[in-house]
């Protein structure tokens, strides 16, 4: 039986509404969800790092968790890269060119791990190149997206983030089981070789992301770029200068820049409770699925809502449900007839969803402080303020980890490590008035805009939206070794 055009129609329609948010499915959109969806399945390897740092390099969780501030180098510098995209284009190009490099630099990265790295240096210089190569690519798509939520509707906003948000963590579902089910049957430095092949992908895939290049002027074309970079200097100037800017993203930082306990886990889950790299993978499962569930329920339920309540209410939940923790640090679940694993399971699903929930106003806030002309760049240096409150997180835990004498099998003060870092979280709470209230925002024909400039009175394109924008971190995402939050 033929089925009607109508019917067609509408079967495009739901799939645009439902699967897409509402964004037209177009082959360039396809190209910068692909490459979301590639910095997901990178996930891959994240157990295998884990495990080579602990087991192959003989690391210390104090170590692990000093040594990932490096590792999270290029995405606090992420600025530079988008500084260079938009005034530095290659061969005409500002976007195609980077996201073949980036590729590139992603694959030599993995293959060094499975080759010809053994010290702890070489293998932190060798994740730095890949933390490069997922940080370049990630300024590029996102100053795209941002070229897109910039003409979207106030009913849609956030359409996008979201969209984009789910398809990696989407990736990351595709991936997190068999990221220990691998490990159960072949060497870290196998399931490095494999991972090597996917940020190939992105090199491809650049290639379907539409772009008009920049017009040549022959001798006067070194002129023009450096006449644009001054442009932008400008403009971010005039940016960070904005109370709706730097306020905003003094908050995110004192949000996300409190000590974390997350190398302690690894190693307690692994040397004290015994969880196998295939268990591991099944939390990783679960904790992809809950963080598309956060997504899902930020898009259905809290877009609307401002952002002073999602973040204080969010922090003030996730403190206490953190606090479970102590049942499983001092093994009380078990004197309620709780087995670890199921504890480990329940808890880690509960705390992504509400992070995931916190986090993405996060994206959506960034995207719409950015003016025209410098989206890279100011989307960057906003996002690089969340990855460097990231490692600000990691090496206050590492400080921790070392006082409290927590090692590969020491763990009798890891419950206070515990209590610590939960009370921590409720510190930047008295600072919630930094965020933009709901009545502080102003829409002009469909777009919001920042606030006039006290001093001189100039505006500065878009402004903060009524609903506020990984991980939790895109990079460094809530996991021992994991890429900065984007």
């Amino acid at each position: 039986m033929l089925i009607s055009a109508s019917g067609l129609s509408k079967v495009k329609d739901s799939l645009k509404e439902k699967i897409f948010f509402g964004q037209e499915p177009s082959t360039e959109l396809i190209a910068i969800l692909t490459v979301y969806f590639v910095q997901g399945i990178l996930g891959l390897a994240r157990l295998a790092v884990s495990f080579f740092f602990k087991d192959e390099l003989g690391l210390s969780p104090a170590e692990v968790s000093s040594l990932l501030g490096i590792v999270a180098l290029p995405w606090i510098i992420k600025p530079v890269f988008g500084f260079v995209s938009d005034g530095l284009p290659i061969f005409g190009y500002r976007r195609r060119p980077y996201l073949i490099l980036s590729g590139i630099l992603g694959a030599i990265s993995w293959v060094s791990m499975a080759t010809v790295v053994h010290t702890p240096m070489a293998a932190v210089g060798a994740i730095a190149l890949g933390s490069l190569s997922v940080a370049v690519s990630d300024v590029i798509v996102d100053s795209l997206v941002v070229e897109r939520a910039r003409v979207e509707s106030q009913a849609d906003a956030g359409s996008l983030q979201s969209l984009c948000w789910g398809t990696s963590a989407f990736g990351g579902l595709i991936t997190a089981y068999f990221s220990g089910w691998l490990l159960e049957h072949f060497t870290t430095r196998t399931v490095f070789l494999i991972t090597a092949t996917f940020p190939l992908i992105v090199s491809f895939i650049a290639w379907f992301i539409t772009e008009v290049p920049v017009s040549k002027t022959n001798d006067s074309q070194a002129f023009a770029n450096w006449s644009s970079v001054s442009t932008q200097i400008k403009q971010l100037r005039q940016a960070i200068a904005q109370r709706t800017i730097w306020l905003p993203t003094a908050f995110i930082f004192l949000w996300q820049a409190t000590p974390t306990a997350d190398a302690a886990f690894f190693f307690f889950t692994t040397n004290e409770l015994g969880f196998e790299p295939e268990f591991l993978g099944r939390v990783r499962l679960v904790t992809s699925i809950a963080s598309l569930v956060g997504v899902w329920i930020f898009q259905r339920f809290l877009k609307g809502v401002s952002f002073r309540v999602i973040f204080g209410w969010s922090t003030l939940l996730s403190a206490v449900l953190g606090m479970s923790m102590l049942l499983l640090v001092t093994h009380t679940n078990r004197s309620l007839g709780i087995d670890d694993r199921w504890f480990s399971l329940g808890d880690s699903l509960v705390l992504t969803v509400m992070g995931q929930i916190a986090y993405m106003p996060v994206l959506v806030l960034a995207a719409r402080l950015c003016p025209p002309g410098v989206e890279a760049t100011l989307f960057a240096l906003l996002m690089s303020v969340s990855n460097l409150a990231s490692l600000a997180s990691y090496q206050m835990g590492a400080i921790l980890m070392r006082w409290f004498g927590i090692s590969q099998n020491n763990f009798d003060l890891l419950w206070l490590l515990v209590v610590i870092t939960n009370l921590s979280t409720l510190l930047p709470l008295p600072f919630l008035n930094w965020l933009p209230a709901k009545e502080e925002i102003t829409a002009a024909s469909g777009q919001p805009a920042i606030a006039p400039d006290a001093t001189n009175n100039k505006e500065i394109g878009q402004t903060l939206l009524p609903n506020l924008s990984e991980l939790v971190p895109s990079s460094l995402r809530q996991e021992p070794v994991e890429e900065p939050a984007e």
